[in-house]
């Protein structure tokens, strides 16, 4: 089977925006190639004594509208093309949702299962020292993303600090509260998820209690994500993570199916009441199959690359929702359309973190803390004139939803790289 390269995929689409946009073979070319590849040797000592390096990384992908953003993480297998791709997309995605940022993604090649607590403070503050003359409030803020959390930022800050002989707060975002972190950060991507279904099921004359909603993966992103649109009256009728799923044809509650997990450490559906936790009817089910159940949202919210041209003819929600990074191939993405299903692509419908994480920026700049209501309110806006953006320039131009958020995207970092800096 062929290794699908992430890099080549986002960059099809990136190639067809910008034909749909007239531009010539110039702009693809600066528009696809990353403004800077930063790679490090990090060196730390073991809690053995031992001495070890560590392969450090920061893609850095066109500044025109605003500093770098994005997530560092780390993974054993997290490689260039990855990192490249995410950081390319990052850019889009702040373009997409209007705020002044570029895009950034890197990290670490390390399990870091593998380290001890103070192992892994020691290789974050090593990134510090690495990538510090690049990295900064008014440079590139990165973020949590794989196997990173709001402790590691911390860690972070504080060796950025050191270095800049000054607390500086901004030049991380994902903190905890107590460190500078922002309302809301835990659930902004399921919460921005949220408003982008609400908006399409409105343009689809669907009506809550009658959209029946499969969500693939159950980690912080999707398990949040089912659980607002079960408070919003929508069915929920299955999930998965990484070992399978479970189909419940009548809906259930995603709270009480997530404190069996936890409880019985495997995913079950379950009605819990106190710390009792009873096991309901439901069928067990492979990730594939719940990609292909009868539903009105499929809400892909793990991995790349699961809608594939391999089951694109098998699925039969009537729109996608794309949570996860990259999870539908160029090859499905075309399937589906020609077969009248509707993708809200990944660039508008999980920048509900990024957006946060903009405002946890803005929030420490001005040294200020704001309430969730009002940054609720702020993502929600955000997200619901940029969806009716897409929808508009879709229909006008004839063209896909991810096309449509790509041309807005692409043609807002456009117009910006037009003016004098």
């Amino acid at each position: 089977m062929k290794t699908i390269n992430p890099f080549e995929n986002v960059l099809k689409g990136l190639k067809k925006t910008t034909e749909q946009l007239g531009l010539d073979k110039n702009w693809f070319k600066k528009l696809s190639t990353p403004d800077k590849v930063i790679e490090r040797q990090l060196n730390i000592k073991l809690d053995n004594g031992q001495d070890k390096s560590f392969h450090g990384y920061r893609v850095q992908f066109n500044n025109a509208r605003g500093p770098y953003k994005g997530g560092i993480r780390y993974h054993p297998q997290a490689n260039l093309d990855e990192v490249k791709t995410l950081a390319l997309l990052m850019a889009v995605k702040c373009a997409v949702a209007n705020i002044p940022m570029g895009g950034g993604k890197g990290g670490i090649t390390v399990n870091p299962k593998e380290l001890s607590a103070g192992e892994i403070e020691r290789l974050s503050r090593a990134w510090v020292r690495g990538f510090y003359e690049d990295i900064g409030p008014q440079k590139d803020i990165p973020a949590p993303d794989v196997y990173t959390n709001p402790q590691i930022m911390t860690w972070m800050v504080d060796e950025y600090s050191k270095l800049a002989g000054q607390y500086t707060p901004a030049a991380f975002t994902g903190k905890p509260l107590d460190k500078g972190g922002s309302e809301a950060r835990e659930f902004s991507t399921s919460m921005g998820g949220f408003y982008a279904v609400r908006e399409l099921t409105k343009k689809l004359g669907l009506k809550p209690e009658k959209t029946r909603v499969a969500v693939q993966g159950f980690g912080n992103v999707g398990y949040h994500a089912a659980q607002i649109l079960h408070e919003h009256g929508y069915k929920i009728i299955a999930v998965s993570d990484s070992k399978g799923g479970i189909l419940v044809e009548d809906g259930f509650t995603p709270e009480h199916v997530m404190r069996v997990k936890k409880e019985k450490g495997v995913l079950v559906g379950a009605y819990c009441e106190g710390s009792v936790c009873d096991v309901i009817d439901h069928k067990k089910i492979t990730n594939e199959e719940l990609l292909e159940l009868d539903c009105e949202i499929l809400i892909p919210a793990a991995l790349e690359n699961q809608l594939t041209a391999a089951n694109a003819e098998k699925i039969k929600a009537k729109a996608v929702v794309e949570l996860a990074n990259g999870p539908t191939t160029p090859e499905a993405d075309q399937i589906l359309r020609q077969r009248g299903i509707k993708i809200v692509p990944d660039v508008l419908a999980n920048s509900g973190g990024v957006v946060v994480s903009y405002f946890e920026w803005l929030q420490n700049l001005k040294n200020e803390h704001w309430p969730e209501k009002d940054i609720l309110d702020k993502l929600e806006k955000i997200i619901i004139k940029e969806f009716n953006n897409i929808w508009l320039i879709s229909e006008t131009k004839n063209v896909d939803l991810r096309t449509a958020a790509f041309m807005l995207g692409i043609g807002r970092i456009i117009e910006a790289e037009k003016k004098p800096r």
